[in-house]
């Protein structure tokens, strides 16, 4: 019979291989790739998947934070550190598009694909505050059209969320040059010099 020890040593082992190859996949395809390819690259069982995390939702809260959270809160963090209102958010939204195409798990939180995660729901809460935030001073500061809303900033994080996890993954390229015609869409007018 092998010793308590060894199957705790086992099991922190086969904790550790879960979340390692969870970070890995959910980085890669996002948050809904099928828990059986999580179980093979970490190799272990779906069952030992159930029996260390309780399923999807628990994996999910228990890697979050290195797959997305980390990330976008540093791109919330740097954004309010920018001064000018204007260029808070032309960088916010750059950077929160740049990381919607680059980790696909980000697209996943933003659908609230899984509600039921607590930690998910409280990414989107605080991204939601970050949205309302930025808005209200880039229309204060007159960087965005009077009539552009937090709403409407999270309508446009939302299609783009789901253009790109339902639809055809475009070129970087084409990707950079939309993100510069959203941001000339939402600027407010340009002072005319008599």
């Amino acid at each position: 019979m092998p010793s308590e020890s060894r199957l705790r040593a086992d099991a922190r082992r086969n904790s550790e291989q879960i979340r390692t190859a969870a970070i890995g996949a959910f980085r890669g395809r996002g948050l809904t790739v099928p828990l059986e390819e999580v179980a093979e690259a970490a190799g272990v069982s779906k069952a030992t998947i159930f029996n260390r995390f309780g399923g999807r939702i628990g994996l999910i809260e228990a890697v979050i934070e290195e797959v997305v959270a980390t990330e976008l809160f540093a791109v919330i963090a740097h954004s309010r550190a920018v001064a000018d209102a204007g260029e808070r958010i032309t960088y916010y939204l750059t950077a929160l598009r740049d990381l919607q195409y680059r980790q696909p798990a980000v697209n996943d939180v933003l659908l609230q694909t899984y509600p039921h995660s607590q930690q998910l729901m409280e990414i989107c809460r605080t991204g939601s505050e970050a949205n309302t935030d930025i808005v209200a001073a880039a229309r204060a500061g007159g960087a965005v059209r009077p009539e552009f809303t937090a709403d409407d900033l999270h309508a446009l994080v939302v299609d783009t969320a789901l253009a790109l996890k339902h639809g055809e993954l475009p070129a970087r390229e084409d990707y950079d040059r939309r993100t510069t015609y959203l941001l000339d869409g939402i600027r407010g007018p340009r002072p005319t010099s008599g």
